[in-house]
């Protein structure tokens, strides 16, 4: 089976020769990052469509986490075109954080739509080195569709922690691994990975993001494998939850 995974990958790796001779120039890095934001958000209006349900049910108790002024300050981290704004309750205070700063013209139009929101800024910073955002500065920390694409998934674990507040939470729906090996989906994912990856800005389809969040700080951890609706297959198991500091 081994030989039958490599074969197609492959029979990807030359159907894909120009874009590696690109990254190998350097060259396609600097086009992903101006190309990526307008493919996310056509990308994203469809897979919003598919999970709106699973996402409202996520968010529905963000209010159990008020702080004592009864407001809510919530950090989205990956917060790519703002997909996640309208889940959120009335009055809650949104700093948006991404590496990549061409999704702000995209962000500014779901902030326009979002005006049961307080915008408190953007911040232009990986995932993995929010030192920007104070410690224990925020009441909820929400991730989606992220930890795909950063490599060091317990730095980033550690780094929502650390801005967390005593009791604070952080919320996550995030594509990954299939658990079981001999699945379609599973062979999809390993032929495909490696030009996945390279054509979706590091996007790896065989995170086990479950795992890292078992082993993370957090004193409770609320955590469910999911088969996500009217997706295409490579992305099909999904996790979903949240986990208190």
């Amino acid at each position: 089976m081994s030989l039958f995974i490599l074969t197609f990958q492959l029979i990807l790796y030359l159907l894909a020769f120009p874009i590696y001779v690109l990254n190998f120039l350097g060259i396609w890095d600097k086009i992903i990052k101006k190309v990526f934001p307008a493919l996310l958000f056509r990308l994203t209006k469809m897979y919003n469509k598919s999970m709106e349900g699973i996402k409202r049910d996520l968010f529905s108790n963000l209010s159990d986490f008020e702080n004592a002024s009864k407001e809510i300050n919530l950090l989205e981290i990956g917060c790519g075109t703002g997909a996640n704004f309208k889940f959120y309750p009335n009055g809650c205070k949104i700093t948006c954080l991404d590496l990549n700063p061409n999704f702000q013209s995209y962000l500014s139009k779901s902030q326009a739509e979002s005006d049961h929101l307080k915008f408190e800024g953007f911040v232009v910073a990986s995932a993995d080195n929010m030192s920007p955002v104070p410690d224990a500065s925020m009441d909820v920390v929400v991730c989606t569709l992220l930890v795909c694409s950063v490599p060091n998934t317990p730095k980033i674990l550690d780094e929502v922690w650390r801005v967390l507040k005593p009791g604070g939470a952080f919320y996550f729906l995030e594509h990954v691994a299939s658990t079981d090996d001999s699945t379609l989906v599973s062979y999809l994912q390993r032929i495909l990975n490696p030009t996945w990856r390279l054509c979706l800005d590091g996007c790896d389809l065989r995170k086990t993001t479950w795992k890292d969040l078992e082993k993370a700080k957090f004193s409770e951890l609320k955590l469910r494998h999911i088969q996500a609706p009217n997706v295409i297959k490579p992305i099909t198991p999904h996790i979903v939850g949240y986990a208190i500091k």
